[in-house]
């Protein structure tokens, strides 16, 4: 089993920046890929920006140039640095192990952009 936890959220001001990591712990060798997904109340899960085991990372195309997504492989742990971010709908951030034989959620954290 993997144990997800996520941290860094939080309330921040419209062009600001935030950082949001991610723990592994358990059997993380199973893990072959990682993201993170964002949730706005009401509406589905998309994915954010993920990273694979050869590290090819991809992004949505509305973070691109703002978000970067990395890890630390010695740390099992994933982070989500976000700059320039824009006003809108609060938004729960989750991290996603894709992993074997089953997936793995995190509880998520929540990210406010607002003034």
């Amino acid at each position: 089993q993997v144990q997800v936890v996520e941290s860094g959220g939080g309330l921040v001001q419209p062009g600001g920046s935030l950082k949001l990591s991610c723990a592994f712990s358990g059997t993380t060798f199973s893990i072959y890929r990682m993201g993170w997904y964002r949730q706005p109340p009401g509406q589905q899960r998309l994915l954010v920006a993920d990273i694979n085991s050869s590290d090819y990372i991809s992004y949505a195309d509305s973070v691109k140039g703002r978000f970067t997504i990395s890890r630390d492989k010695d740390k099992n742990t994933m982070f989500l640095q976000m700059n320039n971010l824009k006003p809108e709908h609060p938004a729960v951030y989750s991290c996603h192990a894709d992993a074997i034989p089953s997936p793995y959620w995190g509880q998520g954290t929540q990210v406010t952009v607002s003034s």
